[in-house]
């Protein structure tokens, strides 16, 4: 804003715009703050485009090696979700115990303890995507 009001001043000075009136100076003004507002909008309301990488594939070999079920699977997508334990369960249409049991299970064949290192361990062995 301010380096406007200093182009404009050198302008009057130079006797280029001398004779224009103050309502020329707010209307410039305006029109660049219009653009301006324009242009932000534009940027920010703009589709990103998401490249998606390669399409997961399964290890069905190191599923079965490790010897994961079904429903284990199944428990351990929806963990890698973020779902809680209460929420797996109300979504598989179980106990929370029988959730608990699951994750028990996952954990041992995965060989870790908590959840986050059993999602990373399952996305490097091709698990879950």
């Amino acid at each position: 804003m301010a380096a406007l009001v200093f182009l404009l001043k050198y302008l009057e000075y130079q006797l280029i715009v001398r004779d224009l009136s103050i309502e020329f100076y707010v209307g410039i003004v305006a029109l660049f703050f219009t653009a301006l507002g324009i242009w932000a909008g534009l940027k920010l309301t703009q589709k990103r485009i998401v490249l998606m990488g390669p399409e997961f594939i399964l290890n069905q070999s190191e599923l079965q090696r490790i010897g994961i079920s079904k429903r284990e699977h199944e428990v351990l997508e929806l963990m890698a979700k973020g779902l809680s334990n209460q929420e797996i369960a109300d979504k598989l249409f179980v106990s929370l115990n029988t959730i608990k049991t699951h994750s028990s299970n996952l954990f041992l064949k995965l060989e870790v303890s908590r959840r986050t290192q059993a999602i990373k361990k399952a996305k490097e062995l091709g698990l879950i995507p």
